[in-house]
């Protein structure tokens, strides 16, 4: 069975059901407006159909069914050729430098956070086509590793630490204060 049939029969299905050649506008308009796939869904469909791609052309082809970890850490990697971030060698003068001055021969990478990004779309796709959860190469530990290495790796580079982003909130007491005027006692007037 092919995991990539379903997709493309439920997209020209989604495609003739807005061309029923109705001729009330109105409401042709709002079903369209309500079955319009989110960002989010046409990104993970075009990652999903890309992995697919990869798959095919790999030598010898390879079936999702047995694609493993390995497969996807290989494709992560493959994509790296596609990059836009310079990522600085340890012997790069500006190595561990958030900006550096001048430009320099080290290579362009997948940022880590696109790569994240993308095995969370990936893993949710496989599962969405009929994978099961226990056999989802893109959950699977070496996937997670190889995404903490690169992590790190350019987190030593641009000599920054990813941290999980903490939600800023403003103690009570400042806020009160802005809020009202100091009160004084006087006859200043």
């Amino acid at each position: 069975m092919d995991p990539f049939a379903d997709i493309e029969t439920s997209q020209s299905e989604n495609a003739n059901s807005f061309n029923t050649g109705n001729s009330n506008n109105s409401t042709a308009g709002t079903s369209s407006s309500a079955s319009t796939p989110s960002r989010y869904e046409n990104q993970k469909r075009r990652d999903w159909n890309t992995f697919g791609q990869y798959l095919k052309n790999h030598r010898p082809p390879l079936a999702l069914s047995r694609c493993s970890a390995s497969h996807v850490l290989e494709f992560l990697r493959y994509l790296d050729q596609f990059g836009k971030t310079k990522v600085h060698t340890p012997i790069c003068p500006f190595y561990g430098h958030p900006n550096p001055p001048a430009p320099c021969p080290c290579p362009l990478r997948q940022a880590w956070g696109s790569l994240d990004a993308l095995i969370g779309r990936l893993r949710a796709a496989y599962e969405e086509n009929g994978g099961r959860p226990e056999a989802n190469p893109f959950g699977a530990r070496a996937v997670r590793l190889y995404l903490r290495e690169v992590r790190d790796l350019q987190s030593k580079a641009r000599g920054i630490s990813y941290e999980k982003k903490k939600r800023k909130r403003a103690p009570p007491q400042q806020q009160l204060s802005s809020a009202a005027p100091p009160t004084t006692s006087g006859d200043d007037a």
